[in-house]
């Protein structure tokens, strides 16, 4: 059986600089990860860095760009596992069908969907045998909402994305994680009152920590019997 433990591991996390990414990447490094973050930001990329501290170096890198995506992981090179969490907070909605701009519309697959794609195409040829793929959808592939529809459909893509890679990259592990609303900075200009409202009746009634979402990437790369599975972490918000 594969060692199941991340001490001395290589973790990279694009979309590491900032929120729910962040969260892995500092949980990673506690638990004795050499740790990569990566955003399309350099200035994100090397404050991330500097807060995270020793055992942490990171990269720029644009997840729409094949070959800027390429280019990075060959500067990285070989490595244990792969965490993907960035996504593009300007791409929502598309509204009701009748108003849908079906030439822009793609801008809402841009970054979480098809920059998972190029990152799996290029990552994948350097991951360890025995390491992870994990990628990042969200709760509205289960609950949309209205005048959504277009979201909805792109969260559900990544579910079906990460079933189809754990066939196709066997024996490397694929699976996804599916947060609910979790406090993270695309939300700082939200009134506390309101994320509570949001998430009333939860059985968990409140958004959830970066850092507790956090504990199922950790999971999905130490569970070496788990793969094509979607873990949802949204404090039960499914069952209401």
């Amino acid at each position: 059986m594969s060692d199941s433990t991340l001490r001395g591991r290589k973790v990279v996390v694009i979309g590491g600089t900032s929120g729910i990414g962040f969260g892995v990447a500092r949980a990673a490094r506690d638990a004795g990860a050499t740790v990569v973050v990566a955003s399309s930001n350099v200035a994100n990329v090397e404050a991330a860095i500097q807060r995270l501290g020793d055992g942490v170096e990171g990269s720029a890198v644009d997840v729409t760009n094949e070959a800027d995506v390429a280019n990075f992981f060959e500067r990285i090179g070989p490595y244990d596992h792969l965490v993907f969490t960035a996504g593009d907070w300007g791409a929502r909605g598309g509204g009701p069908p009748a108003g849908w701009d079906i030439t822009s519309a793609g801008a809402i697959f841009a970054v979480r969907f098809w920059g998972a794609v190029i990152a799996v195409k290029y990552g994948h040829r350097l991951i360890s045998q025995d390491g992870s793929i994990t990628i990042t959808d969200g709760a509205m592939a289960h609950r949309p909402r209205r005048g959504a529809a277009l979201n909805a459909a792109m969260l559900g893509a990544i579910e079906h994305l990460a079933r189809g890679l754990a066939v196709d990259l066997a024996p490397v592990r694929v699976n996804a994680v599916c947060p609910g609303l979790v406090r993270t900075e695309a939300l700082k200009n939200v009134p506390e009152e309101q994320l509570l409202k949001m998430t009333g009746r939860q059985p968990v009634p409140r958004p959830g920590d970066p850092a507790e979402i956090a504990e199922a990437y950790l999971y999905l790369m130490r569970g070496t019997y788990t793969t094509g599975q979607v873990l949802r972490v949204d404090g039960g918000s499914a069952l209401t």
